[in-house]
């Protein structure tokens, strides 16, 4: 009953309280699941074996990990650079030369298999002045056998490194076709310890003539030439020369630079050609042996020279000049040639 306009008050209803607290806890979890949603969104995979959701390692281990890289960006790779090794130079090709006539020709390969050599090398102008090949000279001094130049140009286009061997200015046969190319002496023209004559590079016909035989033997194919006695005489009595227009003491070592000049111009159209030179060990130690060769001249002109040890001594290391030894008997170990050198006739 009311009274005075009023419901009696029975206190508070316990259904509607809990109902509340159960609406608000709802609500919470709502809230959080729509938060766990939005925030697990990007480790949720979807695939033919269902849903899983891949946690970021922060939440697999407890521990911390690197932030994820922007996309495109390129990772840093730390390179301890580690030395550099200094590389060993190649040894150049070793040379081991044989000397072989050219009735040998045919056997060459065998020829040089049994003596250990790399290289035949084949006298193209002898101490005779004879010339083993058909020259456009007009000396006298060229080979009259038909078809040798082709056969030494079959040779020389093989596989087999071929060098020519040259006595240049050790001649025996120009001076006594004409005594104003030659070293004279006060009796005559001059001879050496084996009674052989030298023509003289103070002679620029002498020095020509040379100079046309070496081109036309490089034109023959030969990989190198090998000049011998391409000098003024260091051997014999040398006190006996006479000094006049073909023999100065002062001119020697200019009159040799000369020389290479010339044959330098003269093999422009070879460049893949070799020079070798003969000389004295005196000229590889810096000293004077009377030829007008110098240590400097063949440092500049040459690209190895070959020298006859005395017993007992070894050639010398030079920077850039291969040395080679001048044996009779080849070895299984460096550089070396075998040259067969026939001995002059009897002078007149």
């Amino acid at each position: 009953m009311r009274r005075n306009g009023y419901d009696p008050y029975h206190g508070r209803s316990r259904g509607r309280t809990a109902l509340k607290i159960l609406i608000v806890i709802l609500l919470v979890a709502l809230a959080l699941s729509v938060a766990a949603l939005l925030f697990l969104e990007p480790y949720i995979r979807y695939s033919s074996d269902g849903v899983r959701v891949e946690l970021p390692p922060i939440f697999q281990s407890g521990g911390e990990t690197e932030p994820d890289e922007p996309a495109g960006s390129v990772p840093i790779q730390v390179v301890t650079p580690e030395p550099t090794p200094t590389p060993t130079p190649e040894p150049e090709e070793t040379f081991r030369g044989l000397s072989l006539s050219l009735e040998k020709l045919e056997q060459a390969d065998t020829l040089l298999e049994e003596a250990g050599a790399t290289a035949a090398i084949l006298p193209v102008k002898t101490e005779e002045g004879s010339l083993n090949y058909q020259s456009q000279t007009t000396w006298g001094t060229s080979s009259t056998q038909t078809g040798i130049n082709d056969t030494i140009t079959d040779f020389t286009g093989g596989d087999l490194y071929t060098a020519a061997y040259l006595s240049c200015f050790r001649d025996n046969t120009l001076p006594r076709t004409d005594r104003a190319l030659s070293i004279h002496s006060s009796s005559g023209n001059w001879w050496d310890d084996k009674q052989v004559r030298w023509i003289s590079p103070l002679s620029e016909q002498a020095r020509a003539y040379v100079v046309q035989v070496c081109a036309e033997t490089a034109a023959l194919g030969f990989d190198e030439l090998i000049l011998d006695s391409c000098s003024f005489p260091d051997r014999g009595t040398v006190s006996a020369i006479k000094t006049d227009s073909n023999y100065a003491s002062d001119a020697r070592t200019q009159t040799m630079e000369t020389f290479f000049q010339e044959l330098e111009t003269a093999l422009k159209d070879y460049p893949e050609l070799k020079l070798s030179v003969v000389t004295s060990l005196e000229v590889l130690r810096g000293e004077d042996d009377g030829s007008g060769l110098t240590l400097e001249l063949l440092e500049r002109y040459a690209d190895r020279v070959l020298v006859a040890l005395p017993e007992g001594e070894t050639a010398p290391e030079l920077d850039g000049l291969e040395v080679v030894p001048i044996v009779t008997a080849g070895a299984e170990t460096g550089s070396w040639a075998i040259l067969e050198q026939k001995t002059g006739e009897t002078a007149e």
